[in-house]
């Protein structure tokens, strides 16, 4: 029987990984169409950039709202609502809105993949699988979110370049992401069970219980902090590619390479194995958290003095490498800790929100941070400071775990 469960579990985790990985594309588009939304659409790199500024202000604002709705509605309403009005929004994107319209759409997409969809999949996934599992079940989302993203990107490639990769490819490519979208919102709600629902006559009081007792819980806030720093030093990842071009002087073609590894094949292979080392080997996502805070921040300032100039190129893709591969197994189980914590199951959303809304702050000032110092350091001296940096992150988020550890053996 037990298996049975177990194997049902992760059929439903199948199609919560398809949704996880598709409604994210639209809001993503520049990824793909960053030239044709220029050429085609006429937005410049500020307009594109300023939409993304506006779905950053929604998402955060939001994920307080997430709190609430998370726990108030059961995840077979909230997960099929975000992804068909993600869809709803693409349809609208397909007649090329003017630079008003196309920020307001980017406003909806925050609402309804950020504060309705994103916390609640959290806690639909939490609610999976025990304590024993949550490093795996969290590991596959991660991995599976990776190769999902592959497959979906590469489809609109397709579509583009079937359809001419002008104004039609563009369109069309944005009708291809919305039909997928909303095809899969449909195929979630009959799948997701409402396990979830609040059987509590009086609701919103038990949820604003709930949402007290979060926040008054001191292991809640570290575990969200641990999110933070992990995410934090996460960012730093990206400036390894112009790192690698910078200063060890890589072939284009090389570069592209290793930004595919460095962003997408890491994921895969982080997710697996992430979870694995988190529930057969550490026997604890914290455990683990903990042990890669420490190895990173050492390895990165080992990295950060050694003398670039004399190093072969090889070496250096591989040191950076698994760094990369590090902090992505560290990505695919940061939220597992919410169920190590205890937090009772039934306050599992307004916890996923908290960590959503404190965990993912990083990305208001990480990237910001990150290209001030390369742009007032010159050369090699901008990417030391950003390795320090990363670092210095890392050793924080060491010491947040611990203290979450030691909370916990109380």
């Amino acid at each position: 029987m037990k298996t049975n469960t177990a194997g049902f579990s992760y059929m439903k985790l199948a199609f919560l990984i398809l949704g996880a990985g598709t409604i994210y594309k639209l809001s993503s588009i520049k990824d793909v169409f960053y030239v044709p939304m220029q050429q085609d659409w006429g937005l410049s790199n500020t307009q594109i950039g300023l939409a993304f500024t506006c779905y950053a202000i929604v998402q955060t604002i939001g994920y307080f709202f997430s709190m609430y709705l998370a726990d108030r509605f059961s995840k077979k309403l909230l997960l099929p609502i975000g992804l068909i009005g993600v869809g709803l929004c693409g349809m609208y994107l397909t007649t090329l809105p003017d630079y008003i319209g196309y920020c307001v759409a980017f406003g909806f997409l925050a609402l309804f993949g950020e504060v309705i969809y994103w916390p609640s999949l959290l806690k639909a996934v939490r609610l999976l699988g025990d304590k024993e599992s949550q490093g795996r079940l969290f590991g596959f989302l991660e991995a599976g979110r990776g190769i999902v993203d592959i497959c979906i990107a590469s489809g609109a490639l397709i579509v583009f370049s079937l359809f001419g990769e002008g104004l039609a490819g563009l369109k069309a490519g944005l009708w291809y992401y919305t039909i997928v979208t909303i095809a899969i919102g449909i195929i979630t709600f009959f799948i997701v069970d409402s396990s979830d629902k609040i059987n509590n006559e009086d609701k919103d009081r038990f949820v604003f219980d709930g949402i007290k007792y979060v926040i008054k819980d001191k292991r809640t806030w570290l575990a969200a902090f641990v999110i933070f720093f992990v995410y934090s030093t996460y960012i730093g990842l990206t400036y390894f590619i112009p790192f690698m071009k910078t200063i060890y002087a890589l072939p284009v073609a090389l570069v592209g390479a290793y930004g595919i590894i460095n962003q997408y094949g890491l994921k895969l292979i982080g997710g697996v194995v992430g979870g694995f080392f988190s529930d057969k080997v550490f026997k604890s996502p914290l455990k683990y958290l903990r042990f890669t805070f420490l190895l990173v921040c050492i390895v990165v300032i080992i990295f950060a003095f050694l003398p670039h100039q004399s190093i072969n190129i090889y070496l250096g893709m591989t040191i950076t490498l698994f760094v990369g591969a590090i902090v992505f197994t560290q990505r695919a189980v940061f939220f597992a800790p919410m169920d190590e914590i205890g937090t009772p199951r039934e306050y599992a959303g307004s916890a996923m929100a908290l960590g959503c809304l404190i965990g993912y702050m990083p990305s208001m000032f990480g990237y910001t941070l990150y290209g001030y110092l390369l742009d007032t350091f010159e050369g090699m001296a901008g990417f030391r400071f950003i390795f320090l940096c990363m670092a210095g992150f890392a050793f924080i988020g060491f010491i947040i775990a611990s203290l979450l550890k030691k909370e916990l053996e109380k």
